[in-house]
């Protein structure tokens, strides 16, 4: 009963969206060769590498670690784009988080602190630097610890996928139709 209402929360044209522009891709992946290790860590590092607190790097840096690591480019793009609205959600815990930890400034939050800090943009600068550095170190031990135990569970989910549909592995043999015999002729 649980499933159906998790079902019934998800609008249909979301999964509809997600089966499409995930899940079929990946699929794809597992039947045309690519191992489910490979595929759980490139899905993986696009994960971890999505959520880090530098907005708008994350493409580049994923295409980077996919050449140097040798990990499937679109497993990473998927795993890199699916997270993208996390992204966004998490960049001010990242730098409250770093502000916390460091004992630096903190944000400015009202109008007053922002106008202040506009009328001296040589501290602005400084401190959007200090701020988005002590995110990318909370980032960076969170990633330590995420990308391994990601890529571990997704790598189970993968081998579960293939296991249950094992025409994932090979495709299901062509049907011939028989010829056309013209009773004319």
């Amino acid at each position: 009963m649980e499933s159906k209402t998790a079902v019934m929360l998800i609008p249909q044209r979301v999964r509809a969206f997600f089966r499409c522009r995930v899940v079929r891709p990946l699929l794809r992946l597992l039947r045309g060769g690519v191992s489910p290790k490979r595929l759980a860590w490139s899905i993986a590092v696009g994960v971890v590498i999505g959520i880090n607190p530098v907005i708008g790097l994350t493409t580049v840096v994923v295409i980077l670690l996919a050449m140097i690591f040798r990990l499937n480019h679109v497993a990473s793009q998927v795993g890199t784009h699916v997270v993208a609205p996390l992204q966004w959600l998490l960049f001010l815990p990242f730098i409250q988080a770093g502000v916390y930890l460091f004992h630096t400034r903190r944000l400015p939050m009202d109008r007053h602190q922002i106008e202040h800090l506009s009328h001296h943009p040589v501290r602005l600068i400084r401190d959007i630097w200090q701020w988005e550095w002590h995110a990318l170190i909370i980032w960076a031990v969170i990633a330590a610890v995420l990308c391994p135990l990601l890529a571990i569970y997704l790598r189970r989910a993968l081998v579960i996928t293939m296991r249950r549909n094992r025409t994932l592995l090979h495709d299901p043999a062509p049907t011939v139709d028989p010829p056309i015999v013209d009773a004319n002729a």
